[in-house]
């Protein structure tokens, strides 16, 4: 079972509230159509230029890893004919290379052989620096990548890299078809318009149509390994609408056979599966529903340096007297239970598990402590003075635009919090983005949450797999996003601090796993003293299905969709 840290079986665990029976194999396509929903609608499938999971989950229907995380959380070869350890030889001696080997009975969808120049190919693509690839942080310390023949490929680190799986294992990090995406290396990635929706893939699936915002339709691959495989001769994943009518359309009315990302009321949800056509299913992994803080100058005044660190600091959200304040006005317990009932655990880390990560350093912020808060403001010189209800300091008033996607828990917390910080003399204007925007790839949209034209942002964001080092990379300084890389990178907050780079640096040549452990939570301790991100709530995954669908297996550490050449349909 869990606590309010993690969970007790260790960095490799997951807490599955319910697996599901796999059905018998089957020929392949013989259950027919397969229905899912993805109310926020994928408008890329290409993982290494997309900004969250409506855009990576539905591409690992195409795209596969050498390697990626199953249910329990456990690492499984999956392009790869082994996992590479010391043990076999597969990782060198002094921990300065890894070598895969690729299964031989590989095909492209389109019927070419998947070699080892696809690899050594798709680790170009994301190292080439003008390309913006979103997953950089997982190539860190990567010097060379070499085709040793056909089927082998050597991959050599800068220094000793205790945990060498971060490329090309998990959903983030797929294999590309050369033939296919050699047109989009560098500055050319962004316009490879056809590469980045319909690519060409080893997975159970391909694509036949896809329309941004709107529709993926996927057909089974016939050049798939397994010639049983997949299930469903034919897929739609549909984007569009919100949270409660995509479970309606499962668990009421029987209209979709899956239900992604369910950001519900936990009674409505649960008044809904009452009905008895579909069923709800949860699982918890290292999901975190945060605030980012914006430490660099959004005002539009600014023009093209807005909210970049060319434009200057926040005029106050880098006071950590405020940080302070804002985190401890939060009755995070009310929030948890409020949007996410059983789903929901509230914390103060970004990293609450796996359980030995999980530090104990700032557990302060679970009890909300209003007069606190207004003492602190207080005693950092901001008041009042004009009765006015809003505090201010110097000139500048304590006004926040506080923006995050449209769904129902989220517009709720909005309203919470801005009732809180009302109560400590902060004020609170609440902007709503449809999520296929906010969280969309549009270079020319200003309302994608990496161009972050606001004060706060709220949303969930995880890192696949039980390793969390790629994870924090993304605080590092290379990791903001700004206009010279298309505004691409995970630094929301903008956040940059040589020590935390250098702790990262050391993170990546520590092997035991006690030490990798108190390293990752002093990163983690010094993003939350530092005010970069305030966690509201530790999120279960929750999605629905219908009672005809078998073989799902819920995961939290990688796709949701991760088998679904399993799925099939009960008859």
């Amino acid at each position: 079972m869990t606590n309010n840290k993690g969970f007790s079986r260790g960095w490799a665990a997951a807490f599955v509230m319910t697996l599901l029976p796999v059905a018998a194999s089957a020929e392949r396509g013989a259950s027919g159509h397969l229905d899912i929903l993805y109310w926020q609608a994928p408008t890329i499938l290409n993982p290494y230029l997309s900004s969250g999971p409506k855009d990576i989950e539905p591409a690992s229907l195409v795209l596969e890893p050498l390697a990626r995380y199953d249910e329990t959380g456990a690492m499984v070869p999956w392009l790869a004919a082994e996992m590479p350890t010391r043990a076999n030889g597969g990782i060198s001696e002094d921990l300065t290379t890894i070598t895969w080997t690729l299964r031989p009975d590989l095909y492209w969808s389109d019927g070419t052989k998947v070699t080892a120049d696809d690899v050594v190919f798709t680790a170009k693509y994301c190292m080439t620096q003008e390309g913006g690839c979103q997953q950089a942080g997982k190539f860190s310390d990567v010097t060379a990548v070499e085709a040793l023949d056909a089927l082998t490929v050597r991959l050599t680190f800068a220094a000793p890299k205790p945990f060498p799986y971060g490329p090309l294992v998990g959903v983030e990090t797929p294999i590309l078809q050369k033939a296919q995406f050699l047109p989009c290396l560098g500055g050319a990635a962004q316009s490879c318009t056809t590469q980045n929706t319909a690519p060409i893939g080893t997975g159970p699936y391909r694509v036949t149509e896809f329309r941004a915002g709107d529709v993926v339709a996927f057909a089974a691959n016939p050049h798939y390994r397994d010639p049983d495989k997949p299930g469903f001769a034919t897929v739609t994943i549909k984007g569009g609408g919100d949270a409660i009518s995509a479970a309606r359309a499962v668990l009421e009315t029987g209209e979709a056979d899956y239900a992604w990302n369910l950001q519900v009321d936990p009674s409505v949800l649960d008044a809904m599966a009452d009905g008895g056509m579909g069923q709800i299913i949860r699982s918890f992994g290292t999901p975190v529903e945060r605030l980012m803080i914006n430490r660099t100058d959004p005002s539009p005044t600014l023009g093209a340096r807005r909210s970049t660190r060319e434009g200057g600091a926040h005029p106050f959200l880098t006071d950590p007297a405020v940080l302070k304040a804002m985190s401890l006005a939060i009755d995070r317990a009310a929030v948890a239970a409020l949007g996410y009932g059983a789903a929901g655990k509230p914390t103060c880390d970004i990293l609450p598990a796996p359980a030995i990560y999980a530090s104990s350093a700032n557990d302060d912020c679970l009890t909300q402590d209003l007069e606190q808060a207004r003492q602190i403001l207080e005693n950092a010189g901001w008041v009042d003075a004009d009765g006015d209800g809003v505090r201010e300091k110097n000139g500048i008033r304590l006004s926040v635009l506080f923006q995050t996607s449209i769904n129902p828990v989220r517009q709720d917390t909005q309203a919470l919090l801005k009732s809180w910080w009302a109560d400590i003399g902060i004020e609170t204007e609440l902007r709503q983005i449809d999520p296929s925007v906010f969280f969309g790839g549009d270079p020319a949209s200003p309302d994608t949450f990496q161009k972050f034209y606001a004060d706060i942002q709220m949303f969930t964001n995880f890192f696949p797999g039980t390793d969390p080092e790629a994870y924090l990379n993304n605080w590092t300084c290379k990791g903001i996003p700004e206009p010279a890389n298309s505004w691409l990178g995970f630094n929301i907050p903008r956040y940059c601090n040589p020590t935390y780079d250098a702790l990262a640096a050391e993170l990546a040549k520590t092997s035991a796993l006690e030490d990798r452990a108190a390293i990752a939570r002093q990163m983690n301790d010094m993003l939350m003293q530092a005010g970069a991100l305030i966690p509201l709530v530790h999120r279960g995954d929750v999605s629905a299905i219908s009672n005809t669908l078998l073989g799902v297996k819920m995961n939290s550490w990688d796709s949701e969709l991760w088998n679904i050449a399993d799925w099939t349909r009960a008859r």
